[in-house]
């Protein structure tokens, strides 16, 4: 499937894997709409998107927690790119390490309220035009979190338990529609994911990774491309990628300094 003259919506495009996503999909000619909370970079993106193949591209700040924001942004879009074909939900975050007992509830609520609520509130704005055009191809970022709960992730993979409900659930009800859903469940991946979750700690950020090879966030784009460029009759509907280093959740080869 030709993506040139397309239009994608990719949330949390300011780092990691949107960022990624938003170049895979602007060096397959799609016209891009990058949203995330920080405007700067949204806007050194873009300008990196134009020298590839993209038509168009138009960053925005959102912040897809705040429900009134969501909707008043996808009301008032410039009418180029009114019609969108490819919604990737990626924006989300991890924060804290924690048991329930012992958790921050503000960390709760920034989790519960981007990874959960923000993915729906995107949803909810953006997919009834597909259905009304009868196409249109929904990405979800999930996680291997949503499939295996690990010790002191609790809230972080409640969340991405319900990005995979929700996905399996939103498949159902558009039956018949011609809107795919794909949902795509990362592994350990090497973005600022674990900087986020650390509050900042880079240095303990980066013991996530060490001693063994993590997915790239373009790893997982190339996933996400795969799968958009399909053709119309085809539906992945969910992938769960993993480094070869990873098995389960808790379950990581690591190798010693010295054979690393």
């Amino acid at each position: 499937m030709n993506l040139m003259g397309t239009t994608a919506l990719v949330t949390g495009a300011s780092s990691g894997i949107g960022e990624a996503c938003a170049r895979a999909l602007a060096a397959a000619g799609a016209r891009l709409i990058v949203t995330a909370r920080r405007i700067d970079r949204l806007e050194r993106l873009a300008a990196e998107l134009r020298t590839l193949r993209a038509q168009q591209v138009l960053p925005i700040q959102l912040d897809v927690r705040d429900r009134h924001a969501v909707t008043q942004c996808f009301q008032t879009l410039p009418d180029d790119f009114r019609q969108i074909d490819i919604l990737v939900n990626n924006a989300g975050l991890s924060r804290g390490l924690d048991k329930v007992h012992t958790g921050a509830i503000d960390d709760w609520e920034e989790m519960i309220d981007t990874n959960v609520k923000g993915l729906l509130y995107v949803t909810r704005a953006v997919v009834p035009g597909m259905v009304a055009r009868g196409r249109g191809h929904i990405v979800n970022i999930g996680s291997i979190a949503g499939r295996q709960t690990y010790p002191n992730g609790n809230v972080y993979c409640a969340s991405k338990a319900a990005v995979r409900a929700i996905s399996e659930g939103l498949k159902l009800d558009l039956t018949g529609t011609g809107v795919r859903v794909t949902e795509v469940q990362p592994g350990l991946v090497n973005t600022e994911f674990s900087a986020v979750r650390f509050h900042g700690d880079q240095a303990r950020a980066d013991k996530t990774y060490e001693g063994m090879t993590p997915l790239s966030a373009a790893d997982v784009a190339d996933i996400v491309l795969f799968a958009v460029t399909r053709p119309a009759h085809v539906n992945i509907s969910e992938i769960l990628v993993v480094p070869t280093d990873q098995s389960s959740t808790t379950l990581v080869h690591r190798r010693s300094p010295a054979s690393a």
